[in-house]
Protein backbone atom coordinates (compact mmCIF):
# COMPACT_ATOMS: atom_id res chain seq x y z
CA UNK A 1 0.00 0.00 0.00
CA UNK A 2 1.17 3.64 -1.25
CA UNK A 3 2.15 5.95 1.94
CA UNK A 4 2.28 9.94 1.81
CA UNK A 5 2.60 12.17 4.18
CA UNK A 6 0.28 15.28 5.42
CA UNK A 7 0.32 17.79 7.15
CA UNK A 8 -1.61 17.36 10.61
CA UNK A 9 -4.24 19.96 9.53
CA UNK A 10 -5.09 17.72 6.45
CA UNK A 11 -6.82 15.24 8.23
CA UNK A 12 -10.56 16.69 9.65
CA UNK A 13 -13.19 14.48 10.48
CA UNK A 14 -13.68 11.70 7.97
CA UNK A 15 -11.91 13.29 5.36
CA UNK A 16 -8.04 13.76 3.82
CA UNK A 17 -6.71 16.46 1.67
CA UNK A 18 -3.53 15.25 -0.21
CA UNK A 19 -2.06 18.21 -1.55
CA UNK A 20 1.32 19.23 -2.91
CA UNK A 21 3.82 17.27 -5.55
CA UNK A 22 2.11 13.69 -4.24
CA UNK A 23 -1.09 15.07 -6.45
CA UNK A 24 0.84 14.32 -9.48
CA UNK A 25 2.43 11.48 -8.36
CA UNK A 26 -1.07 9.99 -7.36
CA UNK A 27 -2.84 10.69 -10.43
CA UNK A 28 -0.26 10.72 -13.09
CA UNK A 29 2.35 7.83 -12.20
CA UNK A 30 0.77 5.53 -9.96
CA UNK A 31 -2.34 6.29 -11.64
CA UNK A 32 -4.42 5.51 -8.51
CA UNK A 33 -8.43 5.41 -9.06
CA UNK A 34 -11.52 6.05 -7.13
CA UNK A 35 -12.08 3.77 -4.37
CA UNK A 36 -8.18 2.98 -4.44
CA UNK A 37 -6.87 2.61 -0.99
CA UNK A 38 -3.64 4.33 0.36
CA UNK A 39 -2.09 5.09 3.78
CA UNK A 40 -1.60 8.55 4.95
CA UNK A 41 0.74 9.91 8.19
CA UNK A 42 0.45 13.42 9.31
CA UNK A 43 4.34 13.19 11.00
CA UNK A 44 3.17 13.77 14.22
CA UNK A 45 1.19 11.18 16.45
CA UNK A 46 2.92 8.29 14.81
CA UNK A 47 -0.77 6.86 13.58
CA UNK A 48 -1.40 5.53 10.33
CA UNK A 49 -4.35 6.80 8.78
CA UNK A 50 -6.06 4.09 5.75
CA UNK A 51 -7.53 5.70 3.54
CA UNK A 52 -10.00 5.60 0.04
CA UNK A 53 -9.52 8.06 -2.96
CA UNK A 54 -12.94 9.83 -3.06
CA UNK A 55 -11.79 12.32 -6.17
CA UNK A 56 -9.29 14.32 -7.83
CA UNK A 57 -8.69 17.73 -8.81
CA UNK A 58 -5.21 19.17 -10.43
CA UNK A 59 -4.63 20.49 -6.87
CA UNK A 60 -5.67 18.18 -4.49
CA UNK A 61 -6.67 14.38 -3.72
CA UNK A 62 -9.57 14.17 -1.70
CA UNK A 63 -10.32 10.43 1.02
CA UNK A 64 -12.46 9.04 3.07
CA UNK A 65 -10.61 7.82 6.51
CA UNK A 66 -12.15 4.26 6.48
CA UNK A 67 -9.71 3.35 9.98
CA UNK A 68 -6.48 3.85 11.76
CA UNK A 69 -3.91 2.13 12.72
CA UNK A 70 -2.70 3.26 16.13
CA UNK A 71 0.75 0.69 16.26
CA UNK A 72 3.47 1.78 16.82
CA UNK A 73 5.81 1.85 13.97
CA UNK A 74 8.55 4.22 15.57
CA UNK A 75 11.56 3.12 17.48
CA UNK A 76 11.07 3.53 21.43
CA UNK A 77 14.06 6.50 21.64
CA UNK A 78 15.18 9.00 19.27
CA UNK A 79 18.48 7.61 17.08
CA UNK A 80 20.40 11.52 16.26
CA UNK A 81 22.86 9.94 13.24
CA UNK A 82 25.78 12.72 13.52
CA UNK A 83 27.62 11.35 9.85
CA UNK A 84 31.05 12.46 8.88
CA UNK A 85 30.96 13.30 5.51
CA UNK A 86 32.07 10.83 2.91
CA UNK A 87 33.30 10.80 -0.73
CA UNK A 88 30.87 10.47 -3.82
CA UNK A 89 27.50 9.47 -3.06
CA UNK A 90 27.78 7.75 -0.49
CA UNK A 91 25.79 9.72 2.03
CA UNK A 92 22.15 8.90 -0.72
CA UNK A 93 23.01 5.41 0.80
CA UNK A 94 23.38 6.24 4.21
CA UNK A 95 20.67 8.57 4.58
CA UNK A 96 18.24 5.27 2.42
CA UNK A 97 19.12 2.75 4.76
CA UNK A 98 19.09 5.08 8.16
CA UNK A 99 15.58 6.16 7.87
CA UNK A 100 14.71 2.03 7.19
CA UNK A 101 16.70 1.39 10.16
CA UNK A 102 14.32 4.14 11.94
CA UNK A 103 16.80 7.03 12.64
CA UNK A 104 14.79 9.82 14.11
CA UNK A 105 17.84 12.83 12.60
CA UNK A 106 20.48 12.73 10.44
CA UNK A 107 23.18 15.49 11.12
CA UNK A 108 26.32 15.36 8.36
CA UNK A 109 28.95 16.76 10.26
CA UNK A 110 32.80 18.23 8.38
CA UNK A 111 35.63 16.62 10.49
CA UNK A 112 39.68 16.44 9.80
CA UNK A 113 40.06 13.37 7.38
CA UNK A 114 36.90 14.07 5.72
CA UNK A 115 37.64 14.99 1.47
CA UNK A 116 34.14 16.22 0.85
CA UNK A 117 34.56 19.98 1.84
CA UNK A 118 30.70 21.61 0.72
CA UNK A 119 30.30 25.65 -0.08
CA UNK A 120 26.67 27.29 0.53
CA UNK A 121 25.55 26.95 -2.21
CA UNK A 122 26.74 23.01 -2.73
CA UNK A 123 25.39 22.81 0.87
CA UNK A 124 21.69 23.71 0.03
CA UNK A 125 21.44 21.88 -3.17
CA UNK A 126 22.75 18.32 -1.29
CA UNK A 127 20.57 19.12 1.56
CA UNK A 128 17.25 19.45 -0.81
CA UNK A 129 18.57 16.04 -2.88
CA UNK A 130 19.58 14.44 1.08
CA UNK A 131 15.84 15.38 2.71
CA UNK A 132 13.95 13.73 -0.56
CA UNK A 133 15.81 10.53 -0.49
CA UNK A 134 14.85 10.31 3.18
CA UNK A 135 11.05 11.42 2.75
CA UNK A 136 11.04 8.73 0.10
CA UNK A 137 12.46 6.26 2.41
CA UNK A 138 10.37 6.95 4.88
CA UNK A 139 7.59 6.40 2.24
CA UNK A 140 8.79 2.74 1.20
CA UNK A 141 9.49 1.80 4.88
CA UNK A 142 6.35 3.53 6.43
CA UNK A 143 7.42 5.15 8.72
CA UNK A 144 5.48 7.36 10.46
CA UNK A 145 7.53 10.67 10.67
CA UNK A 146 10.11 12.14 7.78
CA UNK A 147 13.57 11.94 9.61
CA UNK A 148 15.35 15.63 9.02
CA UNK A 149 18.55 15.93 7.55
CA UNK A 150 19.90 18.98 9.06
CA UNK A 151 22.52 21.48 8.09
CA UNK A 152 26.27 20.18 7.73
CA UNK A 153 27.91 21.28 11.54
CA UNK A 154 31.96 21.18 12.34
CA UNK A 155 32.73 18.48 14.88
CA UNK A 156 32.69 21.28 17.42
CA UNK A 157 29.14 21.42 16.58
CA UNK A 158 28.21 18.77 16.37
CA UNK A 159 29.57 17.34 20.06
CA UNK A 160 27.95 20.81 21.45
CA UNK A 161 24.47 19.67 19.96
CA UNK A 162 24.84 15.90 21.13
CA UNK A 163 25.45 17.35 24.41
CA UNK A 164 21.49 17.63 24.67
CA UNK A 165 21.33 13.77 24.55
CA UNK A 166 20.84 10.95 27.03
CA UNK A 167 23.36 8.39 25.38
CA UNK A 168 26.44 9.46 22.82
CA UNK A 169 27.94 6.63 21.24
CA UNK A 170 31.09 6.76 18.93
CA UNK A 171 32.19 3.07 17.54
CA UNK A 172 36.33 3.92 17.10
CA UNK A 173 38.85 0.94 15.57
CA UNK A 174 40.71 1.18 18.75
CA UNK A 175 38.15 0.76 21.39
CA UNK A 176 38.35 -2.86 23.22
CA UNK A 177 35.82 -5.37 24.97
CA UNK A 178 32.98 -6.01 22.94
CA UNK A 179 31.19 -7.09 26.47
CA UNK A 180 31.15 -3.55 27.29
CA UNK A 181 29.55 -2.31 23.83
CA UNK A 182 26.30 -4.50 24.63
CA UNK A 183 26.30 -3.64 28.03
CA UNK A 184 25.86 0.39 26.97
CA UNK A 185 24.16 -0.72 24.66
CA UNK A 186 21.54 -3.14 26.22
CA UNK A 187 21.17 -0.27 28.96
CA UNK A 188 19.37 2.01 26.51
CA UNK A 189 15.76 2.65 27.55
CA UNK A 190 12.44 3.87 25.77
CA UNK A 191 11.96 7.57 25.83
CA UNK A 192 15.91 8.05 26.10
CA UNK A 193 17.77 10.01 22.84
CA UNK A 194 20.60 8.84 21.63
CA UNK A 195 23.64 10.05 19.49
CA UNK A 196 25.98 7.92 17.05
CA UNK A 197 28.70 9.75 15.58
CA UNK A 198 30.22 8.27 12.41
CA UNK A 199 33.29 9.10 11.13
CA UNK A 200 34.51 8.96 7.27
CA UNK A 201 36.89 7.67 5.27
CA UNK A 202 39.81 7.50 7.36
CA UNK A 203 38.04 7.68 10.84
CA UNK A 204 38.00 10.02 13.42
CA UNK A 205 41.36 11.93 14.38
CA UNK A 206 42.88 11.17 17.51
CA UNK A 207 42.03 14.76 19.17
CA UNK A 208 38.35 14.54 17.70
CA UNK A 209 38.06 11.00 19.87
CA UNK A 210 39.52 12.94 23.15
CA UNK A 211 37.32 15.66 22.60
CA UNK A 212 34.26 13.27 22.41
CA UNK A 213 35.79 11.62 25.68
CA UNK A 214 35.85 14.88 26.99
CA UNK A 215 31.79 15.70 26.30
CA UNK A 216 30.88 12.47 27.32
CA UNK A 217 30.69 10.37 24.19
CA UNK A 218 31.53 6.76 24.97
CA UNK A 219 33.56 5.14 22.34
CA UNK A 220 32.31 1.63 21.38
CA UNK A 221 34.39 -0.95 19.33
CA UNK A 222 31.64 -2.94 16.62
CA UNK A 223 33.78 -5.87 16.63
CA UNK A 224 37.61 -6.98 15.21
CA UNK A 225 36.94 -5.82 11.79
CA UNK A 226 37.46 -2.52 9.98
CA UNK A 227 33.74 -1.33 8.44
CA UNK A 228 33.55 1.34 5.84
CA UNK A 229 31.49 4.61 6.53
CA UNK A 230 28.63 3.49 4.95
CA UNK A 231 28.70 0.18 6.62
CA UNK A 232 29.28 1.46 9.95
CA UNK A 233 26.37 3.43 10.74
CA UNK A 234 24.15 0.82 9.39
CA UNK A 235 25.51 -1.86 11.77
CA UNK A 236 25.15 0.37 14.78
CA UNK A 237 21.62 1.41 13.85
CA UNK A 238 20.81 -2.43 13.20
CA UNK A 239 21.94 -3.42 16.71
CA UNK A 240 20.14 -0.21 18.18
CA UNK A 241 17.00 -1.55 16.43
CA UNK A 242 17.51 -4.91 17.27
CA UNK A 243 17.92 -4.50 20.93
CA UNK A 244 15.06 -1.70 21.13
CA UNK A 245 12.34 -2.93 19.08
CA UNK A 246 8.69 -3.06 20.88
CA UNK A 247 11.16 -3.10 24.30
CA UNK A 248 8.36 -0.64 25.45
CA UNK A 249 5.65 -3.42 25.06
Amino acid sequence: MYQFFVEPGAIAGNRVSITGKDVNHIKNVLRMKEGEELAVSNGVDGKEYRCAVLSMTEDEVLCELRFVKEDAVELPVKVYLFQGLPKADKMELIIQKAVELGVYEIIPVSTKRAVVKLDAKKEKNKLTRWQSIAEAAAKQSKRACIPQVTGVLNFKEAIKKAGEMDVKLIPYEMAEDMSYTREVIGSIVPGQSVAVFIGPEGGFAEEEIAAARENGVTPITLGKRILRTETAGMTTLSILMYELEGKDS
